[in-house]
């Protein structure tokens, strides 16, 4: 397994795509459909002798654009197959467009979330600056569901359904003993018998904790979804997750319970808000969150504050009105709003 990393200026810095050049050849992810990536993949895959033509197959973890832009065009040249979650296929395939490109989910996904008429303005702005090529050519897709098994080349990866971030969004166990050359992280800790690895996309990233709301608006209950991602994750106890973006991650049960624990911060945070302020919009919520915001996190603090406000209308705490929110239970039990996980007592008191 290589790791080859891409430039991204972007989303949430360099991207990671993984090469399995087994029996067949396979990429985890593509990079986003701008030259300058193509050409850094193109460098990366020929340091090991492999071009995009070579390429069998293509697995995504999830829609976005700097995971799948290029694998219409690695299709294109190779024929490969290209794997995606069935919820996330139709914005791989072309079937579906996606929020920057959808004027009419636009206007209701900022109408919902009390976004002011200027600062629409500036985010579609930045969205005609920066999508118009990201998600390059649609593919024809192999869809999958969880638990569903790939083979990518020559390693069996174990479909582990992961959303939140995207409805969609899946992470791939495995073995790494399959993977010739490959030495095992449980080994390095002295493991009598090394365990699962996961490609964990952006479900589990080493840096940020990856946005919720406003990442994908399709998603049912965003913040929920998620929370149960990151306990699955805890529960796998994999040795190691190879994230989208970044370094290796050698803890990620650690670091699930970690961003669990951001989240329930959070949402005290958000009820902090309501109750200093009284009945307020995502927009609203967001501004007092993170202040001012630029470029694509004009999309991501309210969508965030979106996915907070929208779990606490759902657990009673809240209501709304359709675009604000008013406190209705001070002083709710905010860790019963959240699964528990026996690393909770580890990480407690962290901001993520």
């Amino acid at each position: 397994m290589k790791r080859i990393q891409l430039g991204n200026t972007v989303f949430e810095g360099e991207n990671d795509v993984y090469l399995l050049d087994g029996e067949t050849t396979a990429l985890v992810d593509t990079g986003v459909a701008l030259p300058d990536v193509r050409r850094d993949l193109e460098a990366g895959l020929a340091e090991h002798g492999v071009a995009f033509a070579d390429v069998d197959a293509v697995v995504l973890t999830h829609w976005h654009p700097d995971h799948a832009g290029l694998a219409g065009e690695i299709q294109a040249e190779s024929d490969a197959d290209v794997y995606v979650h069935e919820a996330d296929a139709p914005l791989v395939d072309g079937s579906e467009a996606p929020l920057f490109a959808d004027r009419d989910l636009q206007r209701e996904t900022f109408d919902r979330w009390g976004m002011p008429e200027a600062d629409r303005e500036r985010l579609t702005a930045f969205f005609d600056a920066v999508s118009a090529d990201l998600s390059g050519r649609p593919a024809d897709v192999t869809t999958f569901g969880d638990g569903d098994a790939i083979d990518a080349g020559g390693v069996e990866l174990e479909a582990v359904h992961l959303p939140g971030h995207t409805a969609g969004l899946t992470g791939f166990a495995f073995d790494p003993r399959e993977i010739p050359g490959r030495e095992p992280v449980g080994a390095e800790r002295g493991r009598a018998a090394p365990g699962e690895e996961l490609f964990a996309g952006d479900a589990l990233l080493p840096r940020y904790t990856p946005n919720v709301g406003g990442a994908d608006v399709r998603v049912d209950g965003p913040l929920a979804a998620y929370a149960e991602s990151l306990a699955r994750i805890v529960a796998r106890d994999f040795d190691a997750a190879h994230p989208g973006h970044r370094e290796r991650i050698d803890e990620p049960s650690l670091r699930a319970a970690t961003i669990l624990d951001h989240h329930r911060h959070r949402t005290r945070r958000v009820l902090d808000v309501l109750a200093d302020e009284g009945p307020a919009t995502a927009w609203e919520v967001s501004a007092a969150l993170f202040g001012d915001l630029s470029e694509i996190h004009v999309l991501h603090g309210p969508g965030e504050a979106f996915a907070h406000l929208d779990h606490l209308a759902d657990a009673g705490v809240v209501e709304s009105d359709g675009t604000a929110y008013r406190l209705v239970d001070p002083s709710p039990d905010v860790d019963a709003l959240f699964p528990t996980t026996p690393l909770d007592d580890a990480v407690d008191g962290s901001e993520g």
